[in-house]
């Protein structure tokens, strides 16, 4: 499937034009742009999927009120009492 390109032309991070050169050079990528564009992507899912998150729990507290720490605190010890421990030790509950 052929995407519609457009240039760009934008400054990063030494560390990061390097490692998006390492990954070319190691054959994962064909090149550098390749990377970044699916470095961007990525990050435009993931503010997608935090924007719905966002959208999701307002409109939970909207209906059943503001979610308090105790009950964040108590989502997380039920969700760690569930969790399968695959490397390492489990953490207390």
């Amino acid at each position: 499937m052929t995407r519609n390109k457009r240039r760009l032309s934008a400054s990063v991070d030494v560390d990061v034009l390097e490692a998006a050169q390492r990954a070319v050079d190691e054959g994962r990528y064909g090149s550098v742009s390749g990377w970044v564009n699916d470095a961007l992507r990525q990050q435009a899912e993931r503010d997608a999927r935090l924007r719905a998150l966002s959208e999701f729990i307002a409109a939970y507290e909207a209906e059943h009120g503001e979610i308090s720490p105790d009950e964040m605190q108590d989502a997380a010890r039920q969700a760690r009492g569930r969790a399968v421990v695959v490397r390492g030790k489990a953490t207390a509950a």
